[in-house]
């Protein structure tokens, strides 16, 4: 009987892992828990004879992809995949996976749930402002870049996009106004929502001259990831640009400069929690478990990162 474990720091919620168990009892597989371990050693041991992993926000490093000795494939039940190894992964015969687009309404309502609390100020009962009529950009037009579009439709703003894998005529379809440059889109838009991932070409890529570039009042709002902001930038342009304001489900290392220094111009939550709804949690384990099976018994790789 094939066996797959799942490694959760932070736990599904229980009526998740009772979908990834009825995944799993159809295909006739064991599913192994191990819920908030408290240390690498628990993972190693756990790991131990499983054919397949599925993870959360947990670091697959290179250690555990090697402790696990029968392992075939672990899945990153989210987008985002830069806490699994995936050099060790390849290095060991492991396939990777992602599941994208699982979560993506989840990450796009938090990011206009922000946007609100930022020009309602804080809901603290003065006067604030609206979005509607304001320009907002999307860098990076993939799933969760639609989602903030079609919640953006409602609000009434004026909608652009800088993606270079993405083609144009797909985004002007949607009624999006596709620019060629990312320097275009900073300058044009009133707010930036930012869902780039963190690579070699991304890390600190947003960065002072980039954001220099935005209109009066610009916000940059990032549930992407907190490595592709240049944060000493940052900080040189919240001291530089009285008007700029950022917002991030992912607190930057220089959080507490920007709370004393720039009060009510930055909102961050308590911890990146763009995936955190049930029926994000939901989703995305079903997801995982869904493609285990289909890659062990057939072979599948579409989502495949490694």
């Amino acid at each position: 009987m094939k066996k797959v474990l799942v490694a959760t720091e932070k736990p599904f919620a229980p009526i998740a892992v009772d979908g990834i168990r009825n995944v799993l009892d159809k295909a006739g597989y064991e599913l192994v828990l191990l819920e908030k371990y408290t240390s690498p050693e628990q993972w190693k041991e756990a790991s131990k004879g499983v054919d397949a992993m599925i993870i959360r926000s947990d670091k697959a490093t290179a250690d555990i992809i090697e402790a696990a000795d029968n392992l075939k494939i672990i899945v990153r039940a989210g987008a985002g995949y830069d806490n699994i190894d995936l050099e060790a992964c390849t290095r060991n015969d492991v396939v990777a996976m992602n599941t994208p687009g699982q979560n993506s309404n989840a990450v796009a309502e938090l990011a206009f749930g922000m946007m609100l609390y930022l020009v309602r100020k804080g809901f603290n009962g003065s006067s604030g402002t609206e979005l509607r009529g304001k320009k907002l950009g999307i860098h990076a037009y993939g799933n969760v870049g639609k989602f903030v579009a079609a919640i953006a439709r409602g609000f009434g703003m004026e909608l652009f996009a800088f993606d270079p894998f993405v083609d144009k005529g797909d985004m002007v379809n949607d009624g999006i106004t596709p620019f060629d440059t990312v320097e275009e889109l900073y300058k044009t838009c009133d707010y930036i929502s930012l869902h780039i991932p963190a690579n070699e070409k991304t890390k600190k890529s947003i960065n002072f001259d980039l954001l220099s570039l935005m209109p009066k009042n610009g916000t940059l709002v990032n549930t992407a990831r907190k490595e592709v902001i240049d944060e000493e930038g940052l900080v040189r342009l919240m001291q530089e640009r009285q008007d700029f304001n950022y917002l991030s489900d992912i607190a930057p290392d220089c959080r507490e400069i920007l709370e004393e220094k720039y009060p009510g111009r930055v909102v961050f939550t308590a911890k990146k929690m763009g995936a955190q709804t049930a029926e994000a949690n939901i989703n995305a384990g079903i997801a995982a478990a869904t493609q285990i099976v289909n890659f062990l018994e057939k072979g599948d790789k579409t989502f495949q990162v490694n």
